[in-house]
């Protein structure tokens, strides 16, 4: 940890404090809230379904802070509801019991209370008894095969290849219990008090959509919506209101950027913000754009974005991080906290190379002593990942 400048501000920074839970709301106890607002983020044309959905808090003593992401219990498609009693042939009026709730008609307790979209393991080998063609995919060898089998296919697509007579008892110990989905929250509760934000893609791929991030979009406004805080302590701005802070966060990745902005500009904070932001076309795809902007205009925010589509040749955020490779190094030895938001698989790992190529070449390090200067930075918590 030698490797870091010792920093006037960087004197042990201490982690934003936490606001004072006034209600405990939490997975089993959730907020049933209103959703005021569910407004498309992109352009007309795109190819993408962004969209910003803002929740009522009033009354509910629901506190959070930028950082902490959003628990949502969704509810699934009562089409897919219809299709799956069809295809397993069961009366949707037929009272059931689930561990922990009152009896229930089995429609509700599919639309509410299991999972029946993804498709699991125990799933595929209950039902390969009679269908050698699933066996074989089962095989250790066959794992890639089945993989790309199952792409874009729920439980009611196996259902149609393999269908199934199964017993009610069965099919309600193969269904698992329904889970809430969390979200980055992407709004300050001191810039929207009796609000919390969220920016959700929705997920729709054929007949086929996501179950919580098409709940939100389709059928979300005319219901209440069982919502809870999830506390993310290792995802906070420094307490130092005047340390700088770098943040990288392409497609919904900006959210909790959004709300770091929101709570810095409401704090009146002094250091400086710098945001990566990509996606495909700056035409359709520029969420927050008219704030973002705004923001830049002020003095408030260091704008560089990455819009893969616009050239011939695709650019992504780190390639932007690489070009202002000098700047950014000054700005890491000058105490700035480093963040990065979105896609664990590919984007995060890319930023992370691109971040100890910069150590390498503007710190005048080799490889080994760069990785350990990144390393000291995750230590020294300046460096935090929200990453999924």
């Amino acid at each position: 940890d030698a490797l870091l400048p010792t920093l006037s501000s960087a004197a042990a920074p201490q982690p934003v404090t936490e606001p004072a839970p006034v209600a405990a709301y939490g997975k089993q106890q959730p907020w049933a809230a209103t959703l005021l607002e569910n407004r498309l983020l992109n352009g007309p044309g795109a190819t993408k379904e962004t969209r910003q959905l803002v929740f009522d808090l009033s009354g509910s003593g629901f506190t959070y802070a930028a950082g902490d992401a959003l628990g949502v219990w969704p509810r699934n498609c009562p089409a897919l509801v219809d299709e799956l009693l069809a295809l397993i042939q069961l009366d949707g009026q037929t009272m059931v019991e689930l561990k922990g709730q009152p009896a229930m008609p089995l429609t509700e307790a599919l639309q509410a209370h299991l999972e029946i979209a993804k498709v699991t393991t125990q799933q595929l080998q209950a039902f390969a008894g009679n269908a050698p063609d699933l066996q074989r995919l089962l095989q250790p060898e066959c794992k890639a095969e089945l993989q790309d089998w199952l792409w874009g296919r729920q439980l009611v697509d196996v259902l149609r290849a393999f269908p199934q007579q199964l017993p009610l008892a069965s099919w309600l110990e193969l269904l698992k219990p329904l889970q809430p989905r969390l979200y980055s929250i992407s709004s300050s509760p001191l810039a929207h008090p009796q609000q919390v934000h969220l920016t959700v893609s929705t997920v729709r791929y054929g007949a086929r959509k996501g179950v919580c991030s098409s709940f939100l979009a389709d059928r979300a406004q005319a219901l209440k919506v069982a919502i809870f805080p999830q506390v993310s302590k290792h995802f906070r701005l420094p307490e130092d209101d005047s340390v700088p802070v770098i943040m990288v966060g392409p497609g919904t990745g900006i959210a909790p950027f959004r709300a770091f902005l929101e709570e810095r500009e409401a704090r009146g904070a002094k250091g400086a913000n710098w945001l990566f932001f990509g996606e495909q076309y700056a035409a359709t795809d520029f969420y927050y754009q008219e704030q973002l902007q705004a923001w830049q205009a002020a003095g408030h925010l260091r704008l560089d974005t990455a819009f893969s589509r616009d050239q011939a040749e695709k650019v992504y955020v780190q390639q932007r991080m690489l070009e202002q490779g000098a700047q950014l190094w000054q700005w890491l030895e000058a105490g700035a906290y480093f963040y990065v938001c979105g896609d664990a698989q590919r984007m995060a790992k890319d930023v992370d190379a691109a971040l100890r190529a910069i150590v390498a070449e503007h710190g005048g390090m080799d490889a080994a002593v760069a990785a350990a200067y990144v390393e000291a930075l995750g230590r020294a918590k300046r460096y935090r990942r929200d990453v999924y």
